[in-house]
């Protein structure tokens, strides 16, 4: 499992990343990415906290982990200076809290995240297809969600994607540790947002393609 969009006590969820890491590697995971909710204000606290962790945990434990935000409810104006700042503090990973149909995400926020060229747009609901149109050409990889909630529009969204031919990855939006998935329940989520099987396995592949997006950037990073 391949999951790029997680929740530690650095905003509200409810494990240290440490223990997150520990749960996610025991139930199979390869590759995790804490991507804390964050606006201007404590961006910086975030991500400097989490750039502590993730070298000891990935050698130590023995899978990849990222630090990265979930950039959230940043007004659509001022997203691309939001997503420009994350990676500017050496985020990893930048996730966009999308216009989910459980929260008052102001419209328009799936567009500024696309055009801001983020990584992944988490949740983004009852997705245009002009957004979808974008995030192919983009190259943003629209979320397919295992969290409650945020998973009613799953269909709606494969389906905006697989007619625009934008990727998908799942994640699960872990808070708690109970929201970790295995790689049977991950093809289980998938398919019940309509994929069959190779769609299934399409999807799969793109999270081991956004991985390696993930490493070359840490690479190119370190050898600046």
């Amino acid at each position: 499992m391949i999951d790029l969009h997680t929740h530690t006590l650095f905003s509200d969820g409810e494990l240290i990343p440490s223990e997150l890491a520990r749960r996610a590697k025991e139930i199979g995971y390869s590759a995790i990415a804490f991507t804390d909710h964050a606006d201007f204000s404590n961006m910086e606290f975030i991500i400097k906290n989490l750039l502590k962790v993730v070298g000891g945990l990935e050698k130590y434990f023995g899978l990849y982990v990222f630090a990265g935000v979930e950039i959230t409810h940043v007004p659509p104006e001022l997203v691309a200076d939001a997503v420009k700042k994350a990676y500017s503090l050496g985020a990893e990973i930048v996730v966009v809290h999308g216009e989910s149909p459980v929260e008052p995400v102001k419209k328009g926020t799936n567009k500024a995240a696309i055009e801001a060229d983020c990584d992944v747009l988490a949740h983004p609901g009852l997705i245009e297809e002009e957004d979808a149109k974008l995030a192919a050409k983009n190259g943003v990889y629209l979320e397919i969600s295992a969290r409650s909630g945020h998973s009613f529009t799953n269909g709606h969204v494969y389906k905006m994607a697989k007619k625009h031919a934008a990727k998908c990855v799942l994640n699960t939006d872990t808070h708690s540790p109970h929201n970790l998935i295995d790689d049977q329940f991950a093809k289980v989520v998938l398919m019940g947002a309509g994929m069959d099987e190779n769609e299934v396995k399409k999807t799969l592949f793109n999270a081991e393609e956004l991985l390696e997006r993930l490493l070359k950037r840490r690479y190119d990073e370190k050898n600046r």
